[in-house]
């Protein structure tokens, strides 16, 4: 069973690479941003509250993500594994997630960070935003906001666990299957 930590900044290709992920390891897609549609679109209490961060390019905080993130893991137990795409963002985040998993006898197999120049990534989200409709990937000052909070707040995470001895670094910027090829030569030496 693999559980992955797909990482990176807005922009970087976590979604992208995360469906290619899925179709060749039958991984579960955990995505927050997924999860936060889901919850906004049934009007849910803990849909109404990230909404209102979202909006302002602030992260959700903790004890939403995590109760949302623990649902989905406990609806779907008998899965061949996890691929976390936008998930853990924090520190406190990465720990709840070791511990939720512990407690279903489950880890993180590694974390993968994807690398890209934030030139480039602020063109990927703005040509995202044509199709997105979402107003955060369609606004200069939010998406730098949103970079910001990635640099100051999320990427420690990677820290966390490299000092596990569970992260690996991935240039993002090239071919989508030269990067997917990469991604995969490391899921498969665990």
């Amino acid at each position: 069973m693999y559980n992955i930590v797909l990482f990176g900044p807005p922009g970087a290709g976590k979604g992208t690479q995360s469906e290619k992920l899925i179709q060749q390891y039958g991984l579960t897609h955990l995505s927050t941003g997924d999860l936060f549609r889901k919850h906004l679109g049934e009007g849910t209490e803990l849909g109404l509250l990230a909404k209102k961060y979202m909006n302002e390019g602030h992260l959700v905080p903790d004890e939403v993500v995590i109760k949302m993130v623990e649902e989905k893991i406990s609806e779907t137990k008998d899965s061949k594994g996890f691929i976390f795409d936008g998930f853990p963002r924090t520190t406190a985040q990465a720990e709840a997630l070791d511990e939720m998993l512990s407690h279903h006898d489950l880890e993180i197999s590694g974390m993968i960070a994807l690398d890209v120049p934030q030139d480039i990534l602020r063109e990927r989200i703005k040509e995202r935003g044509k199709t997105s409709q979402r107003a955060d990937d369609q606004d200069d000052e939010k998406i730098s906001t949103r970079i910001q909070v990635y640099l100051n707040e999320t990427l420690p995470v990677a820290s966390y666990y490299e000092k596990q001895g569970k992260f690996q670094n991935i240039n993002g910027v090239g071919e989508i299957n030269e990067i997917f090829n990469q991604i995969t030569s490391v899921i498969d030496s665990y």
